[in-house]
């Protein structure tokens, strides 16, 4: 039989070892939240392309017409136009969201370019392609 003061030591011991591992563990999750937004990687959670397919209905006379066809609806000004690499337009129209089924143009100097080109719709604020296909003038 334990005299009962030895029992009570071994039962006090435990209570500073789990305090001390909590208390690191905390410090560590609070240490990557604060170094995440210190670091500036919080600012670009949020910087991520929406999803959205479109078709080219026509390039000709001086102007691209792009149908979105699905998707969620995105705002103009925040797509640009791309062809070969160089950002040509954006698709600002009017200040409603682009919605699925609607059509809208970009202006572009058709002669500048061969008769076969990238076609890339960026979204500029995360800076992703989010539609590409190869066209002809």
């Amino acid at each position: 039989m334990k005299p009962s003061n030895q029992s009570n030591a071994e039962d006090r011991a435990v209570s500073p070892v789990i305090g001390v591992i909590l208390m690191v563990a905390i410090t560590v999750i609070l240490a990557a939240v604060i170094g995440t937004f210190v670091l500036g990687l919080g600012d670009q959670l949020g910087d991520t392309a929406p999803q959205a397919t479109f078709t080219v209905d026509s390039v000709s006379d001086g102007s691209v017409n792009v149908t979105k066809t699905g998707g969620q609806s995105i705002d103009g000004s925040d797509l640009q136009l791309s062809l070969d690499g160089d950002r040509v337009g954006n698709f600002s129209g009017d200040s409603e969201p682009w919605q699925s089924g609607e059509q809208r143009a970009v202006s572009i100097s058709s002669s500048e370019y061969s008769n076969e080109v990238t076609l890339r719709i960026i979204h500029d604020p995360s800076g992703n392609a989010i539609f590409e296909d190869t066209v002809e003038f």
